[in-house]
């Protein structure tokens, strides 16, 4: 089993667009130019149009029997229930980690499916797949305008009655330049990279944290100590729909010298998340949030805002302070149950009602990117 998380949505919001990654997220279901990506964020249900393709509903049987009926009397709205099978998904994405060929795709305006990334040493870049690519076909059948997701699942095999797992192949039809040709892709596990960083404008790094899998802070951590000197950091949440509670924690670590990050009860025993000492105190840092971040995002936003460490700017965030525990069931089924609420530095509960909020608000049409630049610009 792994350790607790604040993990997303109920079990309804999280079935219902993205369980075709994650691990992770919550996501809006199809925008049309949204990019879905072969990440692993357990979840679904609102964040920034990326889909996880480490668990979900693929269409292959499952029986999540013992842990259904627990849920459905649980009166829980942010438990969940599934099948061994389904867990195992989960888990690994948990741990960073996705089965899939290392493509993330995404639909044009005119309705086409094209490649948007390619995982950096995964067998689509093995196969000369580059960015740009049209999908035409999948195991010779035409994607037809169908949803992104189906794309998707076809690609990581969670179309078939036993998912795909490593080393099973796919024939993939591409189009580049007024050129087709088919290629077979293997999939395979593959570490999913949420540490994403850009230098956009001289004198700030800006770094994006997807979700706080097993490995998040590590990554931040490099990330953040590759910055350029001089540079003032753009530490960007917006869509992070959460994690690992340890992982946010471990997050704090690189920009406190230790102290509280957040209290959580278990069953009524309350326990507490420490800030390792030795981060980063001195580099200006603004945080940008919105209505996308989720959980333990939230947790690192609010303990980071607590403690007079970074500015938050953007928009009310989720509002989601719940903390679950995975339970084995006696069938192998595994319910995830809600067992407590964190609580930030200043004491602070978060919820629907009182969601973390920003510093700065951004209104709409305002680019948030360029209000977080000057107010960064004032920090140096």
């Amino acid at each position: 089993m792994s350790g607790p998380t604040d993990r997303l949505t109920p079990r309804s919001v999280r079935r219902g667009a993205a369980l075709a990654c994650v691990f992770a997220g919550v996501l809006m279901s199809g925008a049309a130019t949204g990019s879905w990506v072969e990440d692993p964020e357990p979840g679904g249900g609102g964040w920034a149009g990326r889909a996880p393709e480490a668990a979900g509903d693929d269409g292959a049987p499952r029986d999540a029997g013992d842990a259904d009926r627990l849920v459905s009397r649980s009166g829980d709205r942010w438990a969940a229930a599934y099948s061994p099978q389904e867990y195992e998904r989960l888990r690994l994405s948990l741990e960073g980690e996705y089965v899939g060929t290392g493509i993330a795709v995404s639909r044009t305006s005119d309705g086409r499916i094209v490649v948007g990334e390619v995982h950096a040493g995964s067998p689509a870049e093995e196969a000369g797949i580059l960015p740009g690519d049209e999908i035409v076909t999948i195991d010779g059948a035409g994607l037809d305008g169908g949803a992104v997701t189906d794309a998707v699942g076809r690609l990581r095999g969670s179309d078939r009655p036993t998912a795909a797992g490593p080393g099973s192949t796919v024939l993939l039809g591409l189009a580049r330049g007024g050129e087709q040709w088919e290629t077979e892709v293997a999939r395979a596990r593959l570490t999913a990279e949420t540490v994403t960083v850009t230098r956009e404008v001289p004198g700030v790094t800006r770094i994006h944290v997807s979700s706080f899998t097993r490995g998040a802070a590590d990554q931040l951590r490099e990330a953040v100590e590759r910055v350029p000197a001089g540079d003032a950091v753009l530490l960007d949440l917006r869509g992070n729909g959460g994690g690992l509670l340890t992982e946010a924690a471990l997050a704090a670590s690189v920009f406190l010298d230790g102290g509280l990050v957040a209290t959580y009860d278990v069953h009524g025993d309350e326990r507490a998340l420490h800030a390792e000492p030795g981060g980063d105190t001195a580099t200006p840092l603004v945080v940008l949030v919105d209505g996308g971040t989720m959980s333990s995002a939230e947790l690192l936003a609010a303990a980071l805002q607590d403690r007079n460490r970074a500015v938050l700017v953007g928009s009310r965030t989720f509002g989601k302070g719940t903390v679950q525990m995975p339970s084995e069931q006696p069938d192998g089924s595994v319910a995830e149950l809600t067992v407590g609420h964190y609580v930030t530095p200043s004491g602070r509960t978060v919820d629907e009602e009182r969601p973390v909020e920003p510093d700065l608000p951004v209104g709409a049409g305002e680019d948030a990117e360029a209000k977080a630049r000057t107010v960064l610009a004032g920090l140096a």
